[in-house]
């Protein structure tokens, strides 16, 4: 008689092989010891850092934070964009940092011309807007799926763009003039005076940041997008056009990277550079906030400005490296960021 072959027992791991009353007290256990331990690893330190910090310098801190926030909004307003396009549509452009510049240098000499800094906005947000629709229908439509090649394109892009920027509007540095009743600083107590601009941003990041969750998630053609990249050719089948959906969502996207390059040219300058910069911003905001979620994106943005801030106010040696810390500790604790979905 032929021996049966015998089937190997399953290695079960040591929740597994608990009755399922005591599984899910291990879970339960888990899941209780990592809540505080982050407790203790994150909100102790901040906790003791914040009362430590208010305690010695009041006004310094608070200066600090609303340098912070401020300095978030405009990360946000970057990578509010580049999350529609990379986070929810899944389309690798690391050509988005020249964007940004193209939307502040084509405000810049529009600016300049009209005098009319609403008109420069305007021209910062079109720009770029047309821009990236020309890459949506002439580059990303024919590399769907393709992320490397998505990748090594639009970094061919951003060096093409970056020369010719260089070239038209040389090395020198540009900041527009808000307009007048921008121009000022807020009474705040302890504080003393803060800039109106750098509060109308806030104020404006917020604005925008409702209406894009509102168009994503209330709206007919928000819904199609989530769709149409959940499921292409089902949508298809329905008789929406899906190029054009994709190519006005990147074209928004993009827009919102000139509308960007433009209101931070106002707070902060114009220069070569300001490209790279922005773009590594808007990737850490992603990652860490989740990729296609706009309320990610703020989170993201909030952390990364106020690290970003404190670390130059209090430990200007070490400012920079907060930011990847808070990088590598979400990758490692929650890899599809704060606030997005699991792959």
């Amino acid at each position: 008689m032929s021996a049966v072959p015998q089937t190997p027992p399953a290695t079960l791991s040591p929740a597994q092989g608990l009755p399922r009353g005591r599984q899910a007290a291990a879970r339960s256990r888990s899941r209780l010891f990592w809540l505080w331990f982050r407790r203790l690893v994150i909100w102790v330190p901040l906790a003791v850092f914040t009362l430590w910090a208010l305690a010695d310098n009041a006004k310094l801190f608070l200066l600090t934070a609303l340098n912070g926030l401020t300095l978030a909004a405009l990360y946000f307003l970057v990578a509010s964009g580049f999350s529609l396009v990379f986070g929810l549509m899944r389309n690798v452009n690391l050509a988005h940092g020249s964007l940004y510049l193209l939307g502040a240098y084509v405000g810049f000499a529009v600016g300049e011309a009209s005098g009319s800094w609403l008109l420069a906005v305007l021209a910062g947000f079109v720009s770029a807007a047309l821009v990236g629709l020309l890459m949506q229908v002439l580059v990303f439509r024919h590399m769907q799926g393709q992320d490397l090649r998505q990748t090594l394109v639009t970094i061919g892009l951003s060096i093409v763009l970056a020369d010719l920027m260089l070239w038209i509007w040389t090395a020198e540095v540009y900041q527009f003039d808000p307009p007048s009743w921008m121009v000022g600083a807020l009474r705040m107590p302890i504080v003393g005076g803060y800039s109106t601009y750098r509060l109308l941003v806030l104020a404006a990041s917020i604005v925008i940041g409702i209406a894009l969750y509102l168009f994503l998630n209330r709206t007919r053609v928000g819904m199609m997008i989530r769709a149409g990249v959940d499921d292409r050719a089902m949508l298809a089948a329905t008789g929406v056009n899906v190029q054009r959906v994709f190519a006005i969502t990147f074209a928004i996207g993009a827009g919102l990277a000139g509308f960007a390059g433009v209101v931070g040219g106002t707070a902060l300058s114009i220069a070569p550079g300001e490209d790279t910069r922005y773009l590594l911003a808007s990737l850490v905001v992603v990652i860490v906030g989740g990729m296609g979620s706009i309320p990610g994106a703020a989170v993201g943005a909030l952390m990364i400005g106020l690290a970003e801030q404190f670390g130059l106010a209090y430990a200007p040696t070490y400012g920079v490296v907060f930011t990847f810390v808070i990088m590598v500790l979400v990758l490692a604790f929650r890899p599809q960021g704060i606030l997005g979905r699991p792959a």
